[in-house]
């Protein structure tokens, strides 16, 4: 698989060819998985987390499952904070796929179960962040995506 050039630093996701197929390993997991053009931005995002926002690797979950009234599903990123609680929740989809209201109203469909303070959505090529107030029931949208220390810190202001 030819992968597309994404608007992510590039730290060096293992790859490799088993047969026809190629996979990515998932930190997270410490698994091979399937490359797909969606893995392929969950793991360039994953990786971004770690190197450049300072999120511990072993405080996120790929892949994390979620049961939302009676229909099984998985978030794509979760980052804990240092209790183990969800902190963060990560949207992850292809490049070709269009961040809109449907990818933003999926997010709020799972922060139903998880009931994080932040909300990120990526295709690769673009990025989007929002800091949900669960007392107001209001959501902000936030400029730049905070580092792990900046999670806290918003986390313990409230």
């Amino acid at each position: 698989m030819v992968a597309q050039q994404l608007n992510l630093p590039d730290f060096g996701i293992k790859c490799r060819s088993v047969g026809e197929a190629s996979q990515l390993f998932d930190p997270s997991r410490r698994s091979w998985v399937a490359h797909t053009a969606e893995e392929h931005v969950r793991q360039h995002f994953l990786n971004y987390l770690v190197h450049d926002r300072q999120c511990p690797l072993g405080l996120m979950r790929t892949e994390q499952e979620l049961k939302l009234n009676t229909l099984s599903k998985r978030a794509d990123i979760v980052v804990h904070d240092d209790h183990g609680q969800p902190l963060a929740l990560v949207e992850c989809k292809a490049p070709e796929v269009r961040i809109d209201q449907s990818v933003f109203d999926q997010a709020t469909r799972y922060n139903i179960v998880f009931k994080v303070r932040w909300l990120l959505l990526t295709n690769g090529l673009k990025h989007y962040c929002f800091h949900v107030d669960h007392a107001t029931e209001e959501v902000k949208s936030v400029p730049l995506i905070p580092s792990y220390t900046e999670m806290m810190a918003a986390l313990k202001r409230t």
